[in-house]
């Protein structure tokens, strides 16, 4: 995909500046005890590309294209009318950030969960204004053979109000659905 491709080099996309998974990206991996995983170079590839696609799309305000990255179940449980509906609720989100992957986590065959390799990226998203978005977006694939889709997605937008000298107060960080971890305080 070339947009994966000028997104991992770095090179502007869209509205918005790409996503990138750098060494300085936390990583972590979830599997039961006894259990070993490791990811592959293309399991990585195909989770941070559809991340990626997903992320633009939704700068681009290109929602016919973000809803058809949704899990079908996914797209079951939120109708696409009512998806976009809220989508564009919520006007600032995504719209000219600057986001940057925080963690990275791998959940090979969760418990409870459709069988497959989930990759979960946190990830903070910084606006010139000063404001900011934080959140995750999980993918999944069933199996190798297969293409990630965004199975859960859960933002939040940080108003000037509630940041001080570029971080989250600390009453609001317990708020937030990401992990800043050190990436909180980190400048641009």
């Amino acid at each position: 995909m070339a947009a994966a491709a000028l997104l991992l080099m770095g090179v502007p996309v869209a509205l918005a500046a790409p996503p990138t998974v750098g060494p300085e990206v936390e990583r972590n991996i979830v599997v039961p005890d006894g259990a070993s995983f490791k990811p592959t170079a293309a399991d990585e590839e195909g989770a941070i590309d559809r991340f990626a696609a997903y992320t633009l799309a939704l700068a681009r305000r290109d929602f016919a294209a973000a809803y058809a990255m949704l899990r079908l179940s996914f797209q079951a449980s939120n109708p696409r009318l009512e998806w976009e509906m809220n989508q564009r609720k919520r006007a600032t989100l995504w719209a000219d950030g600057q986001i940057r992957i925080l963690r990275l986590s791998w959940y090979p065959d969760p418990a409870g969960q459709p069988a497959g390799l989930y990759a979960a990226f946190d990830f903070r998203g910084d606006r010139q204004d000063g404001t900011m978005d934080c959140g995750y977006v999980v993918v999944h694939r069933a199996d190798p053979a297969s293409s990630f889709t965004v199975v859960r997605i859960d933002t939040s937008e940080v108003p000037p109000q509630l940041i001080e000298e570029g971080v989250p107060k600390a009453d609001v960080l317990r708020q937030l659905p990401c992990y800043l971890g050190k990436g909180i305080a980190t400048a641009f």
